[in-house]
């Protein structure tokens, strides 16, 4: 069988989705391998427009309850 090519981050994965990526008997570590790792400060950069769209959205929908509801 050959090898598969996984990703070996661990930081999200389950032990049962752990279990499906690796061969039975293989020596494999999936959580000994390179992860993925996002800086602090550029994971909260890339977050500001989805934070700001999801406030505009709140206000939008409170707008659209008065409207319809008058409360």
């Amino acid at each position: 069988m050959a090898p598969k090519d996984t990703e070996a981050c661990g930081r999200c994965s389950m032990t049962s989705v752990v279990d499906a990526a690796t061969d039975e008997g293989s020596d494999r570590d999936p959580f000994g391998d390179a992860r993925i790792e996002v800086p602090e400060d550029e994971m909260r950069r890339v977050a500001k427009p989805q934070i700001l769209l999801g406030r505009a959205k709140r206000k939008i929908d409170e707008l659209a309850t008065r409207l319809t509801y008058g409360r």
